[in-house]
């Protein structure tokens, strides 16, 4: 059972199956956010593995409570298992909160907005949108018009080339099509014990060649 402020992370490496399943009685809504982290070449052939991590170191300021999801902020550090320089972290800013948050100038950062109102460098984001950030950043001014909840999301540049189809990545067009075909077989992935319905079946890959995509975090 993943809580709310709590991690649940997943590492693919070589292949792995898994379901996501909501507890019998719930709220109509739940609300969460589901992030994808590219492995890097060296270890994207790693076993598979599952993490459930229910106490997250929190950075604290005035009108801030960070909560740290992965990576290292403000001297903080993560117990989830990274394979890149990274960071995640989940802002709980109160109204009125005018802080200035640390960061490494060597990270790509960008902001997402889940709740409130918030200003971000001086720029309004609203519930639902992305400010990008950039690299060249040691610090970040957040203002809060009202109670308001951002992630904050960083890492240095991935500058490897992906391709990303379905549930898959892979480096070549070959590597996605081996991937489906190891799915719609039964081989590689290994199976789900527990879980009551049939596996999703892969989708048709396009007619076209899947293109690779750069700067993928």
């Amino acid at each position: 059972m993943i809580r709310p402020r709590e991690l649940g992370l997943m590492t693919s490496g070589r292949a792995i199956s898994h379901s996501e399943e909501s507890p019998r009685s719930h709220a109509r809504f739940l609300h969460g956010a589901q992030l994808w982290v590219a492995l890097p070449d060296g270890h994207r052939h790693t076993e598979p593995r599952f993490e459930h991590h229910a106490d997250l170191p929190v950075v604290t300021a005035p009108g801030l409570a960070a909560t740290l999801i992965l990576g290292d902020l403000d001297g903080a550090t993560s117990p989830g298992t990274a394979y890149t320089p990274i960071v995640g972290a989940d802002l709980a800013l109160t109204r009125g909160a005018d802080v200035r948050l640390p960061l490494e100038p060597d990270f790509e950062y960008a902001v997402l907005s889940m709740s409130g109102e918030a200003h971000v460098d001086g720029v309004p984001v609203l519930p639902g949108s992305m400010l990008y950030l950039g690299c060249g950043r040691s610090e970040l001014p957040l203002r809060a018009e009202s109670d308001a909840g951002l992630m904050l999301l960083g890492g240095e540049p991935f500058e490897e080339e992906l391709i990303m189809f379905w549930n898959w990545i892979g480096r070549s067009q070959e590597e996605i099509e081996q991937a489906r075909r190891d799915w719609t077989e039964g081989t590689r992935f290994g199976e789900v014990k527990g879980y009551d319905g049939a596996p999703l079946p892969a989708p048709e890959l396009p007619p076209l060649p899947l293109k690779p995509r750069g700067r993928v975090r």
